[in-house]
């Protein structure tokens, strides 16, 4: 008897990689909504933090803004799998 493997269209794995994630398309739909946001948003706006106070278009603070953000949740995001990866570490004993 001849035994074959499943194909991997019957496995129930996770989905081709030639299809766009879920998380590419959030992205990519976050991407799109921040752009119209931008655009429908062009006038300048004064900002005051602590003793200073300057003027900016409003689409340009809020691309600094978002930039800002990502790098943060980025940062916290290698923070967290540094913190898991020296714990697995320390649960195994090396």
């Amino acid at each position: 008897m001849v035994q074959q493997s499943p194909s991997p269209a019957n496995t129930g794995g996770p989905p081709s990689e030639a299809g766009l994630s879920r998380g590419l398309i959030t992205t990519l739909s976050g991407g799109g909504l921040l752009l119209v946001f931008m655009l429908q948003n062009r006038d300048d706006v004064t900002l005051q933090f602590l003793l200073w106070s300057f003027t900016w278009p409003l689409w340009l603070f809020t691309i600094v803004v978002a930039v800002l953000g990502s790098i943060v949740w980025i940062g916290l995001g290698v923070l967290r799998r540094h913190r898991r990866r020296v714990a697995r570490r320390d649960a195994r004993g090396d």
